[in-house]
């Protein structure tokens, strides 16, 4: 039975708490310092939802790295529109002949991340993974490698440790289902 928080009016359903998210995060920042040993590694952030999985992760590490930022969002303003992606803050670092790891918050149908992947790609990596707290294949309409995955997850909407509703509840430390018929904003 999952718990259920409240943030303001909301009631919330917690799918993961904290604890089970620092703990998977512990693990998968345990395989990624083994993998990229000895190696120059870059890790790309998406923003914004990346944001506070990126620097849990990165405390998790044992490894040197080097931490840069990317953006893209759609030209439409649904959130489920599988319209045009473009980038809206590139990279500042060259990521030619070296190893790069894009981390997000969430994979859904790959539209997105697809785009971001065949971008990066053109700019010569040395290797290219990805790391993901949340993977959703039951939404997944382009397959893309997911190299390393937090939480397998249903087809439901989520909140909280980065994920956002209208900019709201990223600030949670646990992740929930949120229910958008609800609101009216």
């Amino acid at each position: 039975m999952h718990e259920k928080k409240s943030y303001g009016e909301d009631q919330l359903k917690v799918i993961f708490t904290r604890e089970q998210i620092e703990e998977k995060i512990k693990e998968l920042g345990s395989r990624i310092s083994k993998d990229y040993a000895g190696s120059e590694l870059i890790m790309i952030g998406v923003l914004r939802g990346s944001t506070y999985f990126l620097v849990d992760l990165t405390r998790s590490m044992s490894i040197p790295f080097a931490i840069d930022f990317i953006s893209i969002s759609h030209y439409s303003e649904q959130a489920d529109s599988a319209g045009v992606v473009r980038i809206t803050k590139d990279l500042d670092l060259s990521i030619t002949g070296k190893n790069v790891l894009v981390v997000e918050d969430i994979v859904d149908t790959g539209l997105s991340l697809g785009y971001l992947l065949r971008n990066l790609k053109t700019r010569n990596p040395a290797g290219l993974k990805v790391c993901t707290l949340l993977n959703v294949e039951a939404r997944r309409i382009v397959e893309v490698p997911v190299d390393y995955k937090g939480f397998d997850i249903p087809n439901i909407f989520v909140v909280g440790y980065g994920l956002d509703y209208n900019e709201r509840y990223r600030n949670l430390q646990f992740i929930a289902e949120f229910d958008r018929s609800r609101k009216s904003t």
